[in-house]
């Protein structure tokens, strides 16, 4: 009998064990997919941020035909369609399909893609409608937001039309990078465009085809990455670190400089303004806008005087609310507000 009793205890003790081991299993599986799905769930509001940046009540972004997919190695999200809505701001805004992923053990670095068309309307008239090739982005997150963000896209070709004045701009470039980061406080923006052409109906072909490339840092406005800065540009500074035009046979342009924005957006700066190729340069502006060709010849050879006779010159541009003068006392012209 007493064999029998520690026979029916052993086995006791094995199922209590096996209950226990299969119980923690249980548990364990159950929270890795709740942790799975809070991710996914994280994933999905960390994209719509890169998307359209926002912060704010009445700022919105939807995914159509949300599919989380990859468990239990990836995470993935995958929407038919984006809607954004900015009732503060009167945008709205619809994007083709969206892919995204972002692996289990590196869940704050993503990946993803978007198709076009894309539609932007704004109260004020404005309606943008673009296409692109393909569009991939990547991102890095933190505690504090976006960390970094990457974008490519190719073959982009975007129209403008404005419903008051009736006009209409079309912009396409062949290949265009976008790369953002905080720095501290502050925001590291570069930007590139090859091959970009830009016209205007009903106009004659008055920009060159060109490729161009903006280096620059805004003081205190990380969180115009990913929306969190409330104020956008206006108020804001920086620091142009290189700005560069080419449109081919050595025309180049490049501004460097210190900047700012007022609190109604107008532009004050005190840039270094260097071309190269001076005399190409007036030719091919008297070509796009022949009815100024008399200013543009006596621009040319105020500047050439200024470059003792050469084809390259260097000048100080000031900006003061908008008002552009060449060394503080050759107008330029104004520039509009933000």
């Amino acid at each position: 009998m007493a064999a029998s009793s520690r026979s029916g205890s052993g086995e006791s003790s094995s199922g209590k064990k096996f209950w226990l081991l299969g119980g923690g299993i249980l548990l364990v599986i159950a929270l890795y997919t709740g942790g799975w799905f809070y991710a996914a769930s994280a994933l999905k509001t960390t994209v719509l941020k890169a998307i359209a940046p926002r912060d704010q009540a009445g700022v919105s972004g939807e995914c159509s035909d949300i599919e989380f997919r990859g468990y239990p190695f990836r995470i993935g999200l995958f929407c038919s369609k984006i809607d954004v809505d900015d009732n503060v701001n009167g945008v709205s805004a619809t994007f083709g399909a969206l892919r995204s992923a972002a692996q289990v053990y590196a869940p704050g670095h993503i990946v993803w893609e978007l198709d076009s068309p894309a539609e932007i309307r704004t109260s004020n008239g404005l309606s943008i409608s673009a296409q692109w090739a393909n569009l991939q982005s990547s991102l890095a997150t933190r505690l504090q937001g976006i960390d970094r963000s990457s974008t490519v896209i190719e073959g982009l070709k975007a129209t403008a039309v404005s419903s008051f004045t009736g006009q209409t701009i079309s912009f396409d470039a062949a290949h265009t990078e976008i790369h953002l980061r905080q720095n501290g406080a502050d925001l590291d923006g570069a930007i590139s465009v090859q091959d970009a052409n830009t016209a205007i109906k009903d106009w004659p072909q008055i920009f060159p085809k060109l490729s161009a490339s903006i280096d620059l840092t805004l003081a205190g406005k990380a969180g115009l990455i990913d929306g969190s800065d409330r104020n956008g540009l206006n108020g804001a500074a920086g620091e142009l670190r290189r700005v560069v035009a080419d449109i081919g046979d050595g025309k180049v342009m490049t501004l460097t400089g210190p900047f700012s924005f007022d609190e109604q957006g107008f532009l004050s700066g005190k840039f270094k303004l260097e071309i190269e190729q001076l005399g190409p340069w007036g030719d091919s502006l008297k070509q796009a806008f022949p009815n100024i060709a008399s200013t543009v010849n006596t621009a040319t050879k105020l500047l050439k005087s200024l470059a003792g006779g050469g084809n390259k010159v260097s000048v100080d541009l000031v900006v003061d609310r908008g008002h552009a003068t060449v060394s503080g006392f050759i107008p330029l012209g104004r520039i509009p507000p933000i």
